[in-house]
């Protein structure tokens, strides 16, 4: 169980800086030292907007990943990367993203990096903060989710079997990241909620469970369920009820659901999920430039205590903000903190 009720929390990534973005381009003319002050400038930047907005939890915003999951590849041994997208003109859709070619066996010599991006946050979050008070969160793609990225072979004959090669290297991540004193981790799967209308979901949370497996109880696990977000386009057919039941015996202490980018389509389901496990309910739409009121998430964390209690429920936004201009993440996340604590006062 979380410390308080009606927590507030992030999913993982935050808006780069326009200037990290911009030095990106042209990381040639940077020195390795120059690109590590910029890593770290990048996540203070992310620690001030969370902090200021008043969230419980925070993240290092992914501040030094390219996305959410594609630098990941980069760590990988046995792929040849794709240089270009294979589709760079017309509206943005998840076909520009390239797949990689498998070309050995797959390995992470380097591990993943992610606990690296956790002590860079712990070093900067405490130096930065003399009374520190949120809670320091990593994520973590899932295998499956990473599979997604490369191209079966003659060894690894189809997105399963390549799942199954990248499970061990994100479970000894995992394994790494609680042994460094990360506390509280999200294992980012949104390709299982994805594609669960046409797979088996019971096999995706058989993977799940044994990717997690070693770190059961020894930190506080969250997953995130999405439909996808790349440049604000859904990929996924938006409904959770392919999902449930199976998604209930998922081993985690806390379920991300994406809910104000569908209008709070089939809310219900986080009474049965708050029997098992807390919900995190999406009620930012990172997808949109409205910029929801106060009074407007304050109402809608009510409309959520109709169907599950106050000491299981979570709120963040439905999804990584990496996609949604840093002006409007800055007020979403200060009017969602906002809102969630006049309904807090209220109980």
């Amino acid at each position: 169980m979380k410390e308080q009720p009606l927590r507030t929390t992030v999913i993982g990534s935050y808006p780069f800086p326009g200037w990290l973005e911009f030095a990106c381009q042209h990381l040639d003319q940077f020195g390795s030292e120059d690109r590590k002050e910029l890593q770290d400038d990048a996540v203070i930047a992310a620690i001030h907007d969370q902090v200021t907005a008043g969230l419980d939890v925070i993240t290092d915003g992914e501040q030094t990943r390219l996305d959410f999951n594609l630098s990941f590849y980069g760590f990988l041994s046995g792929i040849e990367l794709e240089p270009t997208q294979p589709r760079r003109f017309g509206p943005p859709a998840h076909d520009q993203r390239g797949k990689h070619k498998i070309t050995g066996e797959l390995a992470a010599p380097r591990g993943l990096g992610v606990v690296e991006e956790f002590q860079r946050l712990l070093r900067l979050y405490h130096s930065a903060l003399r009374t520190p008070h949120a809670a320091l969160k990593a994520s973590v793609p899932g295998p499956y989710t990473l599979s997604g990225r490369l191209l079966p072979n003659a060894d690894y004959p189809d997105r399963f079997a390549i799942t199954e090669a990248l499970l061990p290297l994100v479970r000894k991540e995992l394994e790494d990241l609680v042994a460094a004193g990360c506390k509280e981790i999200t294992v980012d799967e949104p390709s299982m909620s994805c594609y669960a209308h046409r797979e088996d979901p019971y096999r995706f949370v058989d993977i799940f469970n044994r990717t997690i497996a070693p770190i059961v109880g020894k930190c506080r696990l969250s997953t995130h369920a999405c439909f996808g977000n790349y440049k604000g386009r859904a990929v996924g057919l938006r409904s959770y009820k392919p999902m449930y039941p199976a998604f209930l015996d998922i081993k985690v202490d806390e379920m991300h659901l994406e809910m104000a980018s569908r209008e709070f389509s089939e809310l219900e389901i986080i009474g049965t999920i708050a029997e098992r496990m807390d919900v995190a309910v999406g009620i930012i739409d990172v997808k949109s430039y409205y910029i929801e009121p106060v009074d407007e998430v304050a109402r809608r964390v009510r409309e959520c205590l109709q169907f599950a209690p106050a000491d299981r429920l979570a709120f963040a936004p439905d999804c990584g903000l990496s996609q949604t201009a840093r002006w409007a993440a800055k007020q979403k996340l200060i009017n969602m903190v906002a809102g969630v604590k006049k309904v807090r006062s209220e109980l």
